[in-house]
């Protein structure tokens, strides 16, 4: 915006000047608006073209006049056009260079391949929770948004190798597949895949055979919106209650109670120990699931389960107490 407005000050002095010359030539010379605009912008511009038409002397002295008083201020606003444009163009590079620089530092990011409704709210999801994250976006509407979000952004397809791999496809932890084209998401799970076979991917897809071919591309998981949306709808009918206690354990809604994932460290203070016995220390916290190694997740584990390395807890409890775990389980 504040570029615009530089540029739209000179252009519209510009624009008066030739206004004022054309009605000018107009009145004194009894041009058409074609001849008159003509006379003006060669006079303004100083080419030393001839005249359309023999100037009478009252055309001669309104010549003189506007050659006095617009001729220096069209130059003046001439330059500070074409000056506004080069800085412009200047700080465009220089701002995509550092962008480049600082996604070639990048490690163990996410990168959200698509800024619609759904690359939105997952970007606002991510920026909430921290997660360091770069944005890939084709429509360049999107630029002036995305240069407000503070968030690493590359405006170009995702479908394009080149495009990935700026966006450090080969180091990031994972990819959000969310283009509004089945097509696109497929051929992007595939690219990403190739690239970084470690990758997680999380796609989009729309239709049951684009979910069925993205689960073959290789994607971790498949999420079509109508379907979250028409299924949250339901629930909120049949199960009003369940549905509000998942608002409120969703991570960062509501006042006291959180959802969270704690990853247990090799030899962190929580390694050994029992679920009922860190349930009895952390009061406010209790842990709902279980993930080992390759086996299915087990809900609502035994108490009597001591706590391997790598393993993945699903835990519910407030805020505090959750902090508390998480720090546990790293130290």
């Amino acid at each position: 915006m504040r570029t615009f407005r530089r540029l739209l000050i000179p252009i519209l002095g510009l624009l008066a000047i030739t206004g004022i010359g054309t009605l000018g030539y107009m009145l004194v010379e009894d041009m058409s608006w074609l001849d008159a605009m003509y006379m003006t912008v060669i006079t303004m511009s100083t080419v030393g073209y001839g005249e359309v038409a023999p100037l009478h002397p009252s055309g001669r002295v309104f010549t003189v006049v506007l050659i006095m008083g617009t001729v220096g201020t069209a130059l003046y606003l001439f330059t500070d056009l074409a000056h506004t444009l080069v800085e412009t163009s200047v700080q465009d590079l220089f701002r995509g260079k550092q962008m480049h620089t600082r996604i070639e530092k990048m490690r163990g990011h996410v990168i959200v391949c698509g800024y619609g409704r759904l690359g939105r709210i997952v970007v606002e999801e991510l920026r909430a929770s921290g997660m360091p994250m770069v944005i890939v976006e084709s429509n360049p509407m999107h630029q002036p948004e995305l240069s407000n979000l503070a968030v690493p952004y590359l405006i170009g397809s995702a479908t394009v190798d080149d495009v990935l791999d700026q966006a450090g496809i080969d180091r990031a932890l994972a990819i959000v597949v969310g283009t509004g084209s089945d097509p696109d998401n497929v051929y992007i799970t595939l690219s990403a895949r190739e690239r970084n076979p470690d990758i997680r991917i999380h796609a989009r897809g729309e239709t049951d055979v684009a979910i069925r071919r993205l689960e073959l591309a290789g994607a971790h998981q498949v999420v079509s919106a109508y379907k979250v949306g028409g299924r949250a709808l339901a629930a909120s009918i049949l199960r009003p209650a369940v549905v509000d206690f998942l608002e409120i354990a969703r991570p960062r809604i509501g006042p006291s109670v959180d959802l969270e994932e704690v990853v247990i460290a090799a030899g962190c203070a929580l390694e050994g120990r029992s679920i009922e016995a860190i349930e009895k220390e952390l009061r406010r916290v209790r842990i709902v699931a279980l993930k080992r190694g390759d086996a299915a997740i087990e809900l609502v584990p035994q108490s009597e389960t001591r706590l391997e390395a790598d393993d993945h807890l699903v835990v519910i409890g407030d805020s505090e107490s959750l902090a508390s775990i998480a720090a546990r389980s790293t130290e």
